[in-house]
This record gives C-alpha cells, sequence and structure tokens, in this order.
C-alpha cells in the first residue's frame, strides 16, 4: 500500500479519520492556490484567463466522471445546485426521500409544495426503496448514494433495475459522500441528475461543487435561475440561455473551482485506479476488524457493499479519549464516525483499534 501521507501535512502529525466531514489539502494544490493569489494579486483579474480555466474544469469533470460538457454545470455547492433544481420542478410533483437522509437532500423538498414519501434506511433499502416505488409510484426519487450517518451505499446496479422498470421515474443523487470512494461513471449510470460539495473525498476544499444532467430529463425540468453570467455574450438575450447555464447565473470563484480542476489532475497524476483500490482495501480491512469488535450495528455488518466510512458505537467519553490522543472523528447520528482515505494506512487503524 503506497504512502500518500508526504502529500497532506495535516497527517503526518495526527490520525486523521475525519476525511467523511471534510478532505484535506495536499502540499501541491496548496502550492497552486498560492501561485493564483500571487498572480491574482500583482496583475488583476484577466476575464479572458478565467472563463478558460473554467472551461477547462468542466472539461475535466465530464474526463473525470464520464460525461459529456454539457452537462456540467458548476455551482457553489450542493444545496445551491438541488434548490435550483427543484425550482425547475412541476409543483405537485410526488417525490421519494429516504428517512433521515442529509437534511441539504430532504428539506427543500419538505419545505416546497411536493407529494412527500419516505422509504426507510437499514440493511434492506433496496427493497424499501422498491416496495415504496410500487406503493406510492413518485414522479421523483431523490437520495444520497450514500448515507452519511451510517455509509449505508446504495447498489448501482439495483438502481438500474429500477430505472428499467420505471423509465419515467426521475433519479436525483447527491454524490457528497460517494464520489472519490469508488469509479462512476455518469453516461453509463442510471441517475438523471447528479450533484455534489468536493470538499470531501475529492479533496477540492470549500466553495465548490457540480451537477450533471442528463438530455433526456431536460425537457422535465425547468430551472428559473439567471443572471448575466448565464448569457453567451454581451447582446445575448436572457431567452437565449442555454438549459446548464441556468445553474451558473453570476461571477465564479475560479480559485476555488480551479482548485476542484486541479485536484482531478492529481487524482490522475498519482493514479485514479489505484487511489480507489487503496481506499476499497482499507475499508475492507477496517470493516472486519470493527465487526470482529462488535463496534458495527447489524444493519452495516449484513451489507455487502459499504463506503469507507463508519458509525462506531461510543459515546462522549471514548470520543473525548480519541480527542486527547490527536485521532480526529466526528461524533454523527448517537456514535463515533470514521473514515480512510488514501492518505490513510493500517497504521491509523490499528492505532484506532488500540484505544477502543
Amino acid at each position: 500500500m503506497e504512502d500518500f501521507k508526504i502529500h497532506f501535512p495535516a497527517v503526518q502529525h495526527q490520525t486523521y479519520l475525519n476525511t467523511p466531514a471534510s478532505g484535506l489539502l495536499s502540499e501541491p494544490l496548496h502550492d497552486w492556490r498560492r501561485e493564483q493569489d500571487k498572480n491574482f494579486l500583482l496583475q488583476g483579474a484577466n476575464y479572458g484567463a478565467i472563463q478558460q480555466m473554467l472551461q477547462e474544469v468542466r472539461t475535466k469533470i465530464a474526463a473525470f466522471f464520464s460525461s459529456g460538457e454539457e452537462a456540467v454545470a458548476l455551482v457553489p455547492n450542493f444545496s445551491f445546485g438541488i434548490n435550483t433544481v427543484l425550482e425547475g420542478l412541476p409543483k405537485g410533483q410526488k417525490v421519494l426521500l429516504l428517512k433521515g437522509d442529509y437534511p441539504s437532500v430532504n428539506w427543500p423538498v419538505e419545505t416546497r409544495d411536493f407529494d412527500v414519501c419516505y422509504a426507510e434506511v437499514d440493511e434492506t433499502i433496496e427493497e424499501n426503496i422498491e416496495v415504496a416505488v410500487a406503493k406510492h409510484r413518485p414522479d421523483v426519487f431523490l437520495f444520497s448514494i450514500t448515507q452519511w450517518l451510517s455509509g449505508i451505499t446504495i447498489d448501482l446496479e439495483f438502481l438500474a433495475q429500477l430505472k428499467s422498470a420505471h423509465p419515467n421515474l426521475m433519479l436525483i443523487g447527491d454524490g457528497t459522500q460517494f464520489l472519490g470512494t469508488r469509479d462512476f461513471n455518469f453516461s453509463a449510470s442510471p441517475l438523471d441528475v447528479l450533484g455534489a460539495s468536493v470538499y470531501k473525498w475529492l479533496l477540492s476544499g470549500f466553495g465548490n461543487g457540480f451537477f450533471m444532467v442528463k438530455e433526456e430529463v431536460k425537457d422535465r425540468l425547468f430551472p428559473k435561475t439567471i443572471g448575466f453570467n448565464s448569457a453567451e455574450g454581451f447582446d445575448s438575450e436572457a431567452t437565449d440561455t442555454r438549459f446548464i447555464k441556468h445553474f451558473e447565473p453570476g461571477h465564479q470563484d475560479f480559485m476555488n473551482f480551479g482548485t476542484f480542476g486541479k485536484s482531478l489532475e492529481l487524482w490522475e497524476d498519482w493514479g485514479k485506479k489505484r487511489l480507489l483500490q487503496q481506499i476499497a482495501d482499507l475499508s475492507t480491512t477496517a470493516k472486519e476488524k470493527f465487526t470482529e469488535r462488535g463496534l458495527l450495528s447489524a444493519a452495516v455488518v449484513n451489507r455487502k457493499q459499504h463506503a469507507p466510512f463508519f458509525n462506531l458505537k461510543g459515546d462522549e467519553k471514548l470520543f473525548k479519549k480519541l480527542q486527547q490522543e490527536n485521532i480526529i472523528a466526528s461524533q454523527r447520528g448517537g456514535g463515533i464516525r470514521v473514515g480512510f482515505h488514501f492518505y490513510n494506512s493500517e497504521e491509523d487503524l490499528d492505532r484506532l483499534l488500540s484505544l477502543l
């Protein structure tokens, strides 16, 4: 297992297991950001160069996740993007949600004029979804691919079968806790819309994210968000706005989006396939050892697929002990959530286990 700690100063003085809350900044990315700041300081804004950079970021996203460039929108975060999507849906549609899903997924639906129904999140989540779809016949299913509290991850093959059986069901996914943990091909996936903030597993800092929207559903979505950045040129009319540009109404933070683009470059330079395999191997080992010690819920133990993070049984006293020992994690859902990225190692896992 290759050691990538050398690129991430934050893991060199602590046991950092908190990627599900926030991914880390790498040294090469920090150097790149510093150079951009210096250029801005000394030269000011070059709008032509900024627009070219943003387009290059769009191209990198499309290549990394196998989608067309015209499908990609650059947004400040998932929350902004999903509100834009929901404002573009006809009112009164029936929307299926998962109980206890991330608030930025469920709240925007629950506070609008939609007919809302739910499926339970447990070890039989796919079966629960299938039953809910058959019972409620929703127009839209909006969900996090990976659940933020437990790490339970919906089987993409199941989603493909669900889409095949219900071709008019619009599938809208939040990939914030999923992308960067497994390889993903948007064009070949059953999802119609996928959005994500990229400050977690994609290691790209705060204030940037993206959405991808398939051509087939653009006649069912009518986003209203608009601004002059949506225009093709200075002489454009509002009615000339392309679909995807409704997600980009104003000036965009070239530093943040550029950071995302540079981060994707680093993934490719370091070997994307190798990085994802390293995450998968360490996650498998962690699950086995946590299971042996009775630290996981039955819903997680009995799942074949799982994210590279876990909610361990543990109270406030244990959490404070981990903090004192310089192990960085989060309290979530009544337990202690720990995650393993490619900059982690089996030594990190062993150190955690020695204190549990």
